[in-house]
């Protein structure tokens, strides 16, 4: 038996690896020849583990043979961004500065969990330096385009993530948000891209940005291979403070239960302005889909992104001082000024953005005690060319990097769980639309996303 690898989603890859239709071996052998062929073109891996991949693959064959189960994703290949450890390869967290450091002793805890489901890591994935930027332009290791049109960003910062699965190199992904940086790249590359909500999956061995804003999720092609991946993620870490109260509530099982029931509604305000026209159309589709009228407005939306970005400089700034100290010069441009600048931000600012984020976050529980689910763009257009500086939204001229996290920032300020579900619709090139939840409510937009799923307005 054979599989379209580009086309099949990793549930298919892993029930077809269990029965004996395939080999794992032959799985990642496949794969790993299309990343050595296509890679040169999509930029998408800055480290490929061929040898690893290889024997992983083939313990995976020994178990089935044995008659032990791998796992809900036995041989399925998967990559991380280069921010994940991966035991024996360097954590480059997409800079020049890293690339000195000693190779990883272990995995991340989020590798570990997807290996031990079965998958196996094939390579680690470009993306912004030290994930600070919307673009995946990286001056060290290059950009990575849009699989759909060369000429365009693949968005950031976990570009390689979601450029790998769009291209169809690997079925899932894992990235990193604490701005947007999951659901934009998503959106511009036409992916499934998950946030769930802060401190649900562990974030131990992976290079943080801005900690009390960074998530982990991961990238894929279909809903059903998100709740497998989500599932197999869920878990306390005692080897990550945030990550230690909460049991796993199982969503793959929950998929099918429909929308029925589900109080569902679209941000307005905010988040209808400031986006062109094709944006808002794929929001109304899905509303119209979800057979829903009804609208909320999320209040200070504006101040939230604003007081968003104040953490996450001063955090970033901090984080990298001594080297901003030693080593300016190795730093990629664009990451550097911002930085220098995040540290020159007043303390009494980044103490009232913090106050705020606690007003900001009882407004929207408040919300959630009426509304089960919230629709709202991802990106405010489909994805910008490569070097562009600055584009035209609704009529006005905006930077491209801050702008293409207009409307993802003011949720990952306070940690919500929100899907980026890539959307059909008349242009050329991919869009995605939030489906935003209260925290730890991740199964309820799963099932929403599965409903879209299934009446065919998934790209």
């Amino acid at each position: 038996m054979s599989l379209d690898l580009q086309t099949t989603d990793a549930v298919s890859i892993a029930a077809a690896v269990q029965t004996g239709k395939i080999s794992a071996k032959a799985v990642v052998a496949e794969c790993l020849q299309q990343i050595t062929v296509r890679n040169r073109q999509l930029n998408c891996f800055t480290a490929i583990a061929t040898e690893v991949a290889i024997a992983d693959a083939e313990h995976i064959d020994q178990a089935i043979a044995q008659g032990d189960n791998p796992g809900s994703l036995a041989g399925v290949p998967f990559a991380v961004k280069n921010l994940f450890d991966i035991a024996g390869l360097t954590t480059l967290a997409g800079s020049k500065i890293n690339a000195d450091n000693p190779p990883a002793t272990k995995d991340a805890t989020a590798v570990a969990r997807l290996k031990q489901a079965g998958a196996v890591l094939v390579g680690a994935l470009n993306m912004d330096e030290y994930a600070y930027g919307f673009v995946t332009e990286n001056s060290h290791y290059g950009a990575t385009p849009n699989p759909h049109n060369p000429s365009r960003i693949a968005g950031g910062s976990s570009g390689g993530s979601a450029a790998a699965v769009a291209s169809g190199l690997v079925p899932l992904t894992l990235g990193s948000d604490t701005n947007g940086s999951i659901r934009v790249p998503a959106s511009l590359c036409g992916v499934f891209g998950f946030k769930p909500t802060y401190g649900r999956l562990s974030r131990s061995g992976v290079a943080l940005f801005s900690s009390s804003l960074d998530h982990i999720g991961p990238f894929a092609r279909s809903v059903r291979d998100l709740a497998t991946c989500f599932d197999v993620l869920q878990g306390v870490d005692q080897s990550d403070p945030i990550c230690t109260h909460r049991p796993p509530e199982l969503c793959l099982p929950q998929l099918h239960q429909g929308i029925e029931g589900l109080q569902i509604a679209v941000a307005d305000g905010y988040f209808a302005q400031g986006a062109e026209s094709e944006a808002l159309e794929a929001v109304a589709k899905v509303a119209r889909a979800l057979d829903t009228n009804s609208v909320v407005t999320i209040p200070e939306a504006h101040r939230a992104r604003a007081a968003a970005y104040i953490i996450t400089a001063s955090e970033g700034a901090n984080l990298h001082l001594e080297k901003l100290r030693s080593r300016p010069q190795d730093f990629d441009p664009a990451t550097r000024d911002r930085f220098l600048a995040g540290a020159l931000i007043p303390a009494s600012w980044y103490i009232q953005a913090q106050r705020f984020r606690r007003w900001f976050s009882d407004r929207i529980g408040e919300i959630f005690q009426n509304v089960d689910i919230i629709i709202a763009p991802t990106t405010p257009c489909v994805a910008p060319k490569l070097g562009q500086l600055k584009m035209v939204i609704a009529g006005e001229e905006v930077l491209v990097r801050p702008n293409l996290g207009l409307f993802t920032q003011p949720l990952s300020f306070i940690g919500l769980p929100v899907l980026s579900v890539p959307i059909k619709s008349s242009t050329a090139l991919p869009l995605g639309v939030q489906l935003i939840a209260a925290p730890y409510n991740e199964a309820l937009i799963l099932r929403v996303a599965n409903f879209l799923e299934a009446q065919g307005l998934v790209l």
